[in-house]
């Protein structure tokens, strides 16, 4: 299991903030979730420890959060202390995919998919998600 901080800095690593491609604190908060949501239907564990939290505008891991809030809605810059040997391959392809999938997306669509969906419909706010709502939500959205 990794730290939800490792699995940030993967995706602020695999964005191109030259070719306008950047995340925000806010846009990562989303991609954590569907990357632990994803990795919970796909896996039946957690792919990282803390847990997510929603927030008026969605899914929040609260740590990861106040790491990167200095940067308020601006590019979070790329992490100096990253290697991606520390993820396995399968981890790595779910990250890609993921990013793939809901990176192109801008963070107010982000926050609405996120918020239209059952764990943070049903979840209160500032409530944990918990694992088996998240797992059962997600295995829904795999594609058979």
């Amino acid at each position: 299991m990794y730290k939800a901080l490792d699995i940030a800095k993967y995706f602020i690593k695999i964005a191109s903030p030259e070719e306008g491609d950047f995340i925000t604190n806010l846009k990562l908060q989303k991609l954590l979730y569907y990357a632990q949501g994803f990795y919970l239907a796909l896996y039946g564990k957690p792919l990282f420890e803390e847990q997510i939290e929603i927030w008026h505008y969605g899914p929040v891991v609260v740590d990861v959060y106040n790491v990167y809030k200095e940067y308020k809605i601006n590019a979070i810059p790329q992490p100096d202390d990253f290697d991606v040997e520390q993820y396995d391959r399968e981890t790595r392809e779910l990250l890609d995919e993921v990013y793939e999938v809901y990176g192109q997306y801008t963070t107010p669509t982000l926050i609405n998919f996120t918020l239209q969906e059952p764990p943070c419909k049903t979840t209160p706010i500032n409530e944990k998600v918990s694992h088996p709502l998240m797992k059962s939500y997600f295995e829904t959205q795999l594609v058979k």
